[in-house]
């Protein structure tokens, strides 16, 4: 395999033919100084490896296989390689969602299928080691009128800053906030919930460096606000605005945000119309204020990355990742420069910080 010195990597997500794509497992992609992308190949085989999460300060790659229900280990070989690092582990139904905590002592799966939160202990070469369910969701809404249920559908989570874990559940319209619990019982406790207006989905979700918490709803096409009550530390609704400039059109679902670094501007990724809105964000957090709307250059944006004054977005539909640059003061995407052909791509990460072919 080709090897191009110094440049960093990013680790690809796909669906493979067991879930109707036609990737073959994760792939790799080597960044260059002008924002294009370059496909190195394919890093492992999996089979539907729909998203992927890296270990702090290992060479290890985590990936769930969405329709095995499964979640495994990888560990970098070098050049743009990986191979597995023991078993594929159990998951959930539709295990769609992994993060690593940020000391690299545990992993969180979220489960779409039966809205399972999973939570594995990690030992110090970054391999799995337990596994422990977290305690299924209730919906805040209740039954339906006719008496139905609307199933749990845990989508994603993100490791907060205060070391507490917090995780979307699409299905039943919440945030649930999670202690983590050590020793031989190891786990996640139910700290407290954040309920958001029935019907909304909320999906993906990121932290901003002030501390609140942004979540993309993917049914409502909007963005919450997630803030800190100053009294008691539990998390609690400030804000909901729309995600886009042009409003939600028929088709629509969101699918992913992302921040600069910065904190200033965040982009969130609409399947449908297929577009990113550039938004705003205002008074160190607290709001988000769309700015404009712009094609995303393919079909169905699954998910895309902020980098180094770029935006790479993943189309899963037309197979391909296009690159646009942002303007740094304004946080609009200019006219896309690159488009790379990658099979059914679904994610986007970067290797661990510092991780270049030269590895």
């Amino acid at each position: 395999m080709e090897s191009f010195p110094g440049r960093d990597l990013i680790w690809t997500g796909c669906y493979t033919a067991d879930s109707g794509g036609s990737g073959t497992g994760i792939g790799a992609v080597t960044t260059t100084a002008d924002g294009t992308l370059r496909w190195l190949g394919g890093a492992a085989a999996a089979d539907s490896p729909s998203f992927l999460a890296v270990h702090p300060s290992l060479p290890v790659v985590y990936a769930v296989a969405e329709q095995a229900g499964t979640v495994r280990a990888y560990r970098h070989t070098g050049g743009s390689g990986l191979e597995p690092a023991g078993p594929a582990w159990p998951a959930g139904e539709a295990a769609c969602h992994v993060a690593v905590e940020p000391s690299g002592r545990f992993l969180v799966v979220c489960c779409w299928g039966d809205g399972q939160v999973l939570f594995y202990e990690l030992d110090g070469d970054g391999g799995i080691v337990n596994r422990a369910a977290a305690a299924p969701s209730r919906d805040p809404y209740g039954d339906g009128p006719g008496g139905e249920r609307r199933p749990s559908r845990a989508h994603a989570a993100l490791m907060l800053a205060d070391g507490r874990v917090m995780s979307t559940d699409l299905g039943h319209d919440l945030l649930r906030i999670w202690t983590v619990r050590r020793g031989p019982a190891a786990g996640l406790v139910l700290d407290h919930e954040v309920v958001l207006p029935q019907g909304s989905g909320p999906r993906h979700l990121v932290q901003h460096p002030g501390g609140n918490v942004f979540v993309v709803t993917e049914y409502s096409i909007e963005v919450a606000v997630a803030g800190k009550s100053p009294n008691s530390g539990d998390f609690q609704l400030a804000f909901v605005g729309a995600a886009t400039a042009g409003g939600a059109l028929p088709g629509d679902s969101a699918a992913e945000i992302a921040l600069t670094a910065d904190g200033r501007h965040a982009y969130v990724g609409v399947r449908g119309s297929n577009r990113i809105s550039a938004l705003e964000v205002e008074a160190d957090g607290a709001a988000l204020r769309p700015l404009a709307d712009v094609p995303s250059g393919g079909d169905w944006p699954r998910h895309h990355l902020v980098r180094a004054g770029w935006l790479h977005v993943a189309h899963e539909r037309s197979g391909d990742i296009v690159t646009f640059p942002l303007d740094a003061e304004s946080g609009l995407p200019g006219q896309p420069t690159d488009r790379l052909h990658v099979a059914t791509p679904t994610a986007l990460v970067p290797a661990r910080t510092g991780l270049t072919l030269l590895d």
